[in-house]
């Protein structure tokens, strides 16, 4: 029962990942109830709402619904970024890329991992003492408020839509396998929970969600890297030997470079991951939850680490189903196939050596790490509306903390609507693409903006805006007119460009552009903008200084 029910949940759950390739077409049909699964869901929800409603009490101001009233710890941050972070499409995606191609799949997780060293050595602590609540606080402290935050909320708001899609089409499913509800009453319900978590509890009740989601996904994994140690006596090369042995490819396994089949499309998306890490709105965000750079170095630094940890699990994890559910037959279908995909490797393996009950425990987790994602890309999407539209655009920086709150309620209730409409719209199509598109928009608009606002003193408003605008218009044009797109959703014969990935391209754009319009703006606001780079810089490295951004 559990295994057929896994079977499907496995075509549908996990299609956000980067890699994955094929659409989710066709009704999902019900599969009996995994009653482990829906118990530890309720309780896991139930706690969470116990949760909100504690937050809620102690959500008084503007600061606490934005940033937890900066009282988080270095850890509790660190573990909260990591719960942000590691995603259920990780934790399966790069099993199954382990499964299926074995050390290739642990190369391909670096780029995931290698953003964090940037983060903590380029952005981090400067980050922290240059910003309130957005890093658009940071690149307009010496540029046009309007100009730099109507850029910044825009690039924003379409990772954080791209996002979403990819969260909601999962979570609907997974709901909708374990309870045998309607696909569109389960969409509904994640985007119900998402703005219950947001609405009442703001950043405090979703740091909190992602901190216990962490846990929780460490635990199972921890669990389960050590079972498939033990079946091996606790030895590697034990481990690999015998994979070697059962495994199709044989020795090839433990050789790199059987996954990359196109090398410009492979190093775009390093690139992509690599910094668009950094120019994500939801993990910016969880920089201003802390009292100051200091603990700002620390999150990044238990990030790192637990991160890091998540992804070695995750290789044990790969080589494990190799030994332990590519050999037994039950996980099989008539074919030889694995039951739901290669994407069931993992899951497979909870069911192999932990039974029924450990089962619904992944299953849970599963949820719950869609869950703190899709909570904490709504709040990124709502403070960028309320934050830096409304506050600072349109009423000026002369806002008052109700209505700025209020005004983000009311976005957050919009992006709830969006996510269920856009979820219920993309059902049935291919949406992997939109997380690495996600990831590309991120790393070509906001992080070439944010990084030389920081560091580069001839850097202008009109630098900042031409360029970054390229670097987001290019990314998404060039992602339509690829392969993926053009061809794979749209049916053209062939793809107007030719690569899966446009984040070389783009962010190369958005730098050029940034580069070359700054050095050839010479007006006055330019001379001034360029002048007020020291006291920037002094603030970086010291924090002091008024809070919140410059307005000229």
């Amino acid at each position: 029962m559990i295994r057929r029910l896994l079977s499907a949940l496995g075509l549908a759950v996990f299609a956000p990942t980067l890699w994955a390739s094929e659409a989710l077409t066709g009704a999902v049909q019900k599969q009996p109830l995994n009653v482990a699964a829906i118990a530890m869901f309720v309780v896991f929800v139930g706690f969470t709402l116990c949760i909100t409603y504690w937050a809620s009490k102690r959500t008084k101001s503007a600061a606490d619904y934005y940033s937890a009233g900066g009282k988080i710890t270095g850890l509790q941050n660190g573990l909260a970024i990591a719960g942000d972070y590691m995603s259920a499409a990780s934790f399966l995606g790069i099993s199954a890329l382990v499964f299926t191609t074995g050390y290739d799949g642990l190369i391909y997780s670096i780029g995931f991992l290698v953003g964090w060293p940037i983060i903590l050595f380029l952005i981090a602590e400067r980050l922290r003492n240059l910003g309130k609540y957005t890093f658009a606080d940071v690149a307009s402290y010496r540029l046009g408020q309007t100009q730099i935050r109507t850029l910044s909320a825009c690039g924003s708001l379409v990772v954080v839509a791209f996002y979403l899609i990819a969260q909601m089409v999962g979570a609907g499913k997974l709901i909708q396998l374990l309870f045998g509800l309607d696909y569109y009453i389960a969409v509904i319900l994640v985007g119900v929970l998402m703005c219950m978590y947001v609405l009442f509890g703001g950043m405090l009740a979703t740091t909190w969600v992602q901190i216990i989601k962490a846990v929780l996904l460490l635990s199972g994994a921890t669990f389960m890297a050590v079972m498939v140690m033990k079946h091996v006596n606790f030895d590697f090369n034990t481990l690999f030997s015998e994979a070697i042995k059962v495994h199709p490819k044989g020795e090839a396994i433990m050789s790199p470079g059987g996954l990359v089949k196109d090398p410009v499309s492979a190093f775009s998306l390093g690139l992509a991951l690599m910094f668009g890490t950094a120019g994500l709105p939801h993990i910016r965000m969880r920089f201003f939850t802390v009292s100051d750079a200091k603990e700002a170095r620390k999150s990044v630094l238990y990030a790192t680490g637990f991160i890091g940890y998540f992804y070695i699990l995750t290789f044990i994890i790969g080589f494990g189903a190799i030994l332990l559910v590519s050999t037994n037959p039950a996980f099989k279908d008539a074919a030889g196939a694995l039951l739901g995909g290669n994407n069931m490797a993992a899951i497979h393996l909870a069911d192999a050596v932990g039974g029924s009950l450990f089962l619904g425990f992944i299953s849970a987790v599963a949820f719950a790490t869609i869950l703190a994602v899709v909570a904490g890309l709504t709040l990124a999407g709502a403070t960028a509306v309320s934050h830096d539209l409304y506050a600072s655009v349109i009423k000026g920086g002369k806002a008052n903390e109700k209505d700025e709150i209020r005004v983000s309620k009311i976005t957050t209730l919009a992006l709830g609507v969006l996510a269920i409409f856009l979820g219920i719209l993309f059902e049935n199509q291919n949406i992997a693409f939109m997380v690495g598109l996600a990831f590309s928009i991120a790393a070509s608009c906001n992080f070439p903006v944010l990084l030389l606002s920081m560091y580069w003193k001839n850097l202008t408003t009109r630098g900042a805006m031409i360029g970054g605008w390229m670097g987001l218009v290019s990314a998404v044009g060039l992602m339509i007119l690829g392969p993926t797109i053009w061809v794979t959703i749209m049916h053209h014969e062939k793809a107007i460009f030719p690569y899966e990935y446009p984040a070389l391209f783009s962010i190369a754009i958005a730098f050029i552009g940034i580069w070359f319009f700054s050095i050839t703006d010479k007006s006055k606001a330019a001379e001034g903008e360029r002048a007020l780079f020291l006291p920037q810089f002094v603030r970086s490295q010291t924090g002091l200084g008024a809070t919140g951004a410059v307005a000229h």
